[in-house]
């Protein structure tokens, strides 16, 4: 019957308070609510759409069936507010904080230096915290499977897995045996080899620090120490709320929110459910909100009712029979998950077989955060056509049930279930109750396949399931196979049937390709292109699941093809971590030590705030910016009408609101604030509305219409070539006689390598807040690594002069580079809108906007002519560098400078020629990002080695060796190496990863496997360390000393995860001789220290190092003579004498580098850098020819970083910046159409590196013994060199692939570009599955940018 009985009054708990909220805006996800209504900003928004994890919290419920509490994460970006009434939620404040007691998860991620820009912390603060209590001690595996839903840009991960395996069950299992291993060898935690072990070996010493699952650990010099952490209690924990467990009203009592557009139901009856159906047509059910929620904030769509079925019983039961599980619309696939893997534990294997499909695939289904709420209802209903678990049900043909007013039907999910995209048979007021799914019988085989471009949480390319059922001789009684990714719908392949009667053999196999083929026709314009691979996909999956049953037939199989059984899966992770640990003189020198970073607890807390946690101002305003949505195009109007209309909406910026003067901006002054006539890209800037709320600006910004005369776009380089669109700007370097040299060499050949864009990623998108001060002054929170340039900047658009703007920055979400130049035009939109409204204005960019607006890595294209002799000495080169800058200017000529310097990587070639030209496109303008064009060239300079290799037929090692710089040689600008270290990384590096012996295994097992193939291969990287132009390369301190001793230090660098606050207070505490807990580093603000250098370019300690130990020995000789007088005294007591004698207790600090010389417009010049820094690394890989993945089995690296000055962060910044270049090399593809559309935007679509993607084994070294008297305190720069020795994977990946080719009589040089994406590697195996699939060159996206 109908509950009249309804609620219109919000009641949930947060962190264990009661929240009753009378007039809840059903709109409100629960993200908004935190932060906006109660202020806990520590749960972040960092996508919007549930990919990143960086708003998990935990919800709690009393499960009264089962009488247990249940935890799962939820991603608070997504849930609606209103869904958590009876419910409890669980935030990052809520479990523990610095001001009263740490809980053991937040210190551990902190202690295990696993928080670097901090952004993303609290979220996996929150996913771990809820895995350990629902499993007090989970396993690794567990571990894994809880950050699946979890995205860090800056760790690299490792460190984080370290922290938080001391709470797992391995941990305890390995700590016993290490116990065992000390008594066994007298206490001494020694390897059996003695001194002979490898790890003391080559310059590495008993003194380095070792953490990770390696068998030699050694207590001395560990980054962390577990044994300090503190016990986690359970028991400790806060309770949950008794009302909600004693009390049912909550459960029973139907609910009505009615908002400003939307009402929201929650019934307790299955009749009450259908009633509302009918009572609102077009009302839309609503589980977890993972797909409705990215819908209505991406795509605009409006619903004006949800009806949420969470206390509907039938619809969230799972009912078990004798024959099959019926399973509610609305349980979640997590409860799927778990009752299947009960079922496969209790029941015959034979029977679960659909258990078993199903619960693989879960395996790879979103994050946990998403099957934690997500129903299968839900999955079914929205119809994706790369939904996971449709295949599926589609090769079974489930049964469902449906439910309505006027009755109740039954239809199997069969190819006429879905009648187009997103649509199916279900009628408007019917309601799917359950899905009903058979026991599989003896003679009946299931099996399902996914591949996408990332393992973890990732949509599918192409999905598959297969359902079979042989006779007891072979024969095929029924087939059916079901394919996502084929077609606009989850499809059922038609003339597989045609097998039926066939035998289950090899001939069997030959017509199902051809069957499928013929089933699977894609066009060359299909969206999401890669048509030849998803048609290999299908093939690929069938030949799999071919193996697969003819194994459990006991089918005899070449043993060669057995690999081909086997997906990758996550794995136990180790790793090791070797540096040289500093005998300081002082106890409170902390140089060389790696002590926590000063922000971790903060950031692990939720407490560190960022800029969108800045608290509202009164009276203040959200801005939401007008973005232009074509390429190019003619701008013919833009009507306000309506979004002026909208509620809460208050005013606008309109080009009209800037001077004519100052309408101009950009690096290079090429670019407008706002467009007034011509777009020239898409996400360039029109105007904005303001509104009192974010949700208002933004919904009435998506009601402006433009209207456009469309123009045709030049997207790609290839396209810029091809029309001469290119800047005048070209970067030349012309050494030796290149035009000599090559004629007279006896072996020339000709080649190209490209790399492809790749988006910057940090967690906290573009952000910030302009507030009106008195007069002309305007302060301005920014999200920057440039307050100078943003007060600049600014201070020009409002035409004041720039000590009236104050620019502050505490610290950033990461930056690497995007935020250097593309948010200065951000901040001025936030200031105009300020000045012209006089209220503070804040605006913060979604995910989408930040990713279309702000732009990423510049794409390279490097055409090259070498000559070499025979023993493989290179002699000349001619180089033409093609890099696409977008539609305007900003840092691409100075990227292409740095790409050009380094074309050469660590390769000795006498005569270069090199012309770097700057491609002019109709794209988002590409800016500067972690390696300034390095990367890009470096790559070319690798492909170049192997290809001379290839062609000589030698080994690259030898080829590599041959050409090394060494000390004394000179660049092809000019500058001499000094202290050259590149060739002992190298030979470092292959003896630490016993590389020769490991190659030889390589080769034995590629003999051994048709399908899986390894890789091995080595890169090393001479990374030039300056800006190459005086004026940036200085930079100025301000140091405060109070009376009570303690110092405030500010530089003019940004905090952006690099660690640099803390870095300058052990600088400061190494010079002052006090302890690092007496200083504190508040904020970087362009009113403490003017025209500071922007923090790039690897340079920052380098410069405010220098600057803040100018200021140390300022301050240093005016105490020395108090000390003098009182040498036993206390630094507080040396202090307060210099105050009361009048001495000066502040000092600035100012320091500039050694001028450079060399001059770009003549080619002259000896030193064009400050010095360079050096490293090499070899990686080992395992791909699966069949699909395409891969999995990175080892990464040894060997960094020389002089005398490190914090070696915890810097071996966090090698990690980070090689998983950072792993996704560059390998991952990350941003899908582009040919109307210049980007296709992927957000983490749904755009694939960064993830916690499962880590090398299964990660061994860092820091080269030993190696100073920098050229930095301060002999250090060297870290942030960007590591990056490109994750080339590695991508040459490790060629390797194997020439592996596969080999073996199938495919022996010609190919070439491999970057990304390697699974397509790439497995369309380049060309095998005899590829060669059935007819090559198509896919007309729906751009192919290389």
């Amino acid at each position: 019957m109908v509950n009249n009985d309804k609620s219109g009054v919000l009641v949930f708990y947060v962190n264990g308070k009661q929240i009753v909220e009378e007039n809840v805006n059903p709109e409100w996800t629960l993200l908004m609510y935190l932060r906006t209504k109660l202020s806990l900003c520590g749960t972040k928004l960092g996508c919007g759409e549930g990919g990143c994890g960086a708003c998990t919290v935990m919800v709690s419920k009393y499960d009264r069936k089962s009488q247990i509490i249940r935890h799962y994460p939820v991603n608070a970006c997504l849930a609606p507010v209103c869904s958590l009434h009876g419910l409890a939620v669980t935030t990052v404040e809520g479990i523990g904080s610095t001001k009263t007691k740490l809980h053991s998860v937040q210190e551990r991620i902190a202690k295990a230096h696993g928080s670097q820009c901090g952004f993303c912390t609290p979220g996996i603060v929150m996913s771990m915290y809820t895995l350990l209590r629902n499993h007090g001690k989970p396993k690794m595996e567990d571990l894994k499977v809880a950050f699946q839903g979890n995205l860090c840009r800056c760790t690299g991960y490792r460190p984080i897995i370290e922290g938080y395996k001391t709470f797992t069950e391995d941990w305890e299992v390995m700590q016993a045996a290490n116990v065992m291993t000390k008594e066994n060898t007298n206490g001494l935690n020694r390897c059996g080899m003695g001194d002979k072990c490898c790890k003391l070996q080559n310059g590495t010493t008993s003194t380095n620090g070792i953490n990770g699952n390696h068998e030699h650990q050694n207590d001395v010099g560990k980054l962390f120490e577990p044994s300090k952490f503190v016990p986690y209690e359970s028991s400790q924990e806060p309770i949950f709320p008794p009302e909600l467990k004693l009390n049912d009203t909550y459960d029973n009592t139907s609910v009505m929110f009615k908002g400003e557009k939307l009402t929201w139901y929650r019934p307790t009856s299955m009749e009450e459910l259908l009633q509302l159906l009918l009572q609102n047509p077009g009302a839309k059910i609503i589980g977890g909100n993972t797909e409705v929620g990215v819908e209505v904030k991406f795509k605009q769509q409006f619903y004006s009712c949800y009806i949420q079925p969470a206390m509907v019983l039938e619809l969230n039961q799972i009912v078990v029979s004798n024959e099959t599980i019926r399973i509610g619309a609305g349980v979640t696939l997590d409860e799927i998950e778990s009752t299947f893997k009960t079922l496969i534990k209790i029941r015959p294997e034979w029977e679960t077989r659909i258990c078993q499909a199903v619960v693989e695939i879960l395996h790879w289904f979103a994050g946990k955060q998403i099957r934690s709420v997500a129903s299968i209802g839900g999955n079914i209903m929205t119809g994706s056509p790369i939904s996971d678990l449709n295949p599926i049900w589609m090769a079974i043909r489930a049964r469902l049930h449906l439910r309505s007013i006027s009755g109740n039907r039954t239809v199997l999910m069969d190819e006429h279930f879905y009648t187009g995209y997103r649509k199916n048979i279900v009628n408007p007021h019917e309601i799917l109750e359950s899905i009903e799914i058979p026991f599989t019988r003896r003679n009946q085989y299931v099996y399902a396949h996914k591949q996408s471009r990332r393992r973890d949480d990732d949509i599918a390319i192409v999905n598959s399931a297969l359902n079979l059922v042989l006779s007891e001789s072979l024969q095929i009684e029924d087939i059916n196979i079901a394919f996502g990714g084929m077609a606009p719908t989850t499809i059922a392949v038609k003339k597989i049937t045609q097998l039926i009667g066939q035998k289950f053999d090899e001939k069997m196999l030959e017509n199902a390709y051809q069957l499928l083929l013929d089933d699977l026709p894609l066009s060359d314009n299909v969206p999401g292109g890669m048509v030849s691979y998803r048609r290999s996909l299908a093939l690929s999956f069938f030949f799999r699941t071919y193996l697969n049953i003819s194994k459990q037939l006991n089918v005899p199989i070449d043993p060669k093809d057995l690999s081909a059984l086997d997906k990758f899966t996550s794995k136990p992770s180790k790793s090791s971590q070797y540096f040289q640990i500093v005998e300081n003189e002082h106890v409170t020198d902390t140089i060389g030590r790696p002590i926590v970073h000063t922000n971790a607890l903060n950031q692990a807390t939720g407490e560190a705030i960022y800029i969108d946690d800045v608290p509202i101002f009164e009276k203040e305003l959200h801005l939401a910016l007008i973005f232009s949505k074509k390429s190019y195009a003619k701008i013919l109007n833009v009507d306000l009408s309506k979004a002026l209309a909208a509620p809460h909406v208050v005013d606008f910026i309109l080009p009209e609101d800037i001077p004519k003067d100052r309408q101009t901006c950009g690096m290079m002054g090429d670019e407008e604030f706002l467009r007034r006539d011509l777009v020239t890209s898409q996400y360039q800037v029109l105007g904005g509305i303001l509104a009192t709320n974010q949700l208002s600006a933004k919904q009435a910004v998506n009601l402006v219409h433009v209207t456009y005369d469309e123009l045709k776009p030049v997207v790609s380089i290839d396209q810029a070539i091809e029309e001469n669109s290119f800047y005048s700007f070209e970067a030349k370097i012309n050494t030796g006689n290149v035009s000599e040299v090559i004629p007279k060499c006896k072996n020339v050949i000709v080649g190209e390598a490209r790399t492809g864009y790749q988006e910057h990623f940090y967690l906290e998108p573009h952000a910030f807040l302009a507030v009106p001060r008195e007069g002309e002054e305007m302060e301005v929170y920014a999200s920057s690594q440039d307050q100078s340039g943003l007060s600049e900047t600014v201070s020009k658009l409002l035409g004041v002069e720039q000590n009236k703007v104050v620019i502050k920055i505490k610290r950033i979400g990461g930056g690497f580079g995007g935020k250097e130049t593309t948010g200065r035009k951000f901040a001025c939109y936030a200031a105009l809108a300020a000045r012209k409204t006089r209220r503070p204005v804040r605006l913060v960019l979604e995910r989408d906007e930040d990713m279309g607006a702000t732009g990423g890595r510049n794409p390279f294209l490097v055409k090259y002519k070498l000559g070499f002799d025979d023993n493989g000495k290179i002699h000349a080169a001619k180089i033409n560098l093609f890099l696409n800058a977008g539609h305007s200017a900003d840092m691409s000529f100075a990227v292409a400078m740095h790409g050009t310097a380094h074309i050469t990587n660590s390769t000795n070639i006498a005569n270069i020629n090199v012309i770097s030209k700057v491609c002019k496109t109709n794209l988002p303008t590409n800016t500067a990002f972690r390696g300034f064009g390095n990367p890009q060239t470096n790559f070319a300079a690798e492909c170049m080695l192997r290809e001379v290799a290839e062609y000589l037929n030698k080994d690259y090692v030898e080829i590599a060796r041959l050409n090394l710089y060494k000390e004394g040689d000179l660049t092809i600008y000019n500058q001499p190496l000094v202290d050259c270290n590149v060739r002992r990384c190298f030979e470092e590096v292959l003896v630490n990863s016993d590389f020769f012996q490991r190659k030889q295994a390589v080769d034995k097992f590629n003999k051994e496997n048709r399908w899986k193939k390894r890789g091995i291969d080595v890169v090393t990287t001479t990374y030039g360390i300056g800006f190459g132009f005086d004026a940036y390369q200085q930079a100025g301190a301000l140091i405060l000393i109070y009376k009570d001793g303690s110092v405030l230090l500010s530089h003019g660098g940004v905090e952006m995860g690099q660690g640099l606050h803390t870095k300058m207070i052990q600088v400061a505490s190494k010079a002052l001789n006090i302890p690092v807990e007496k200083i504190h580093t508040s904020e970087a603000s362009s009113d403490k220290v003017p025209n500071t250098t922007a923090t790039v370019a690897s340079m920052s300690s380098d410069l405010n190092g220098m600057a803040v130990k100018d200021a140390c020995i300022k301050l240093n000789n005016r105490l020395e003579p108090i000390k003098a007088k009182n040498p036993k005294g206390s630094w507080e007591e040396w202090i307060m004498a210099a105050y009361n004698q009048r001495i000066s207790l502040s000092a600035t600090g100012f320091h500039r580098e050694p001028p450079v010389n060399w001059d770009w417009a003549t080619n002259t010049g000896d030193k064009m850098f400050n010095y360079f820094s050096f490293g090499a690394a070899v990686t080992e890989v395992e791909i699966d020819s069949l699909t395409g993945d891969h999995q990175i089995l080892r990464t040894d690296i060997v960094m020389d970083l002089g005398n490190s000055l914090n070696p915890a962060i810097d071996i966090g910044q090698i990690e980070g910046g090689f998983m950072q270049g792993y996704g560059l090399f390998v991952i990350e593809e941003m899908v582009t159409l040919p109307d210049g559309t980007f296709a992927s935007k957000g983490p749904g679509a755009y694939k960064i590196p993830s916690f499962g993607d880590i090398p299964l084994e990660f061994n860092v070294a820091l080269l030993k013994d190696s100073s920098n008297p050229r930095a301060v305190y002999s250090s060297k720069a870290i942030g960007e060199p590591p990056l490109f020795l994750a080339s590695s994977v991508i040459f490790a990946i060629r390797e194997a692939i020439k592996a596969a080719r080999k073996e199938n009589g495919v022996n010609e040089y190919f070439r491999l570009h970057a990304p390697a994406t699974s397509e790439r590697i497995r369309m380049a195996c060309q095998d005899y599955i590829t060669n059935k699939v007819e090559p198509v060159n896919s007309t729906w996206k751009v192919n290389y940018l």
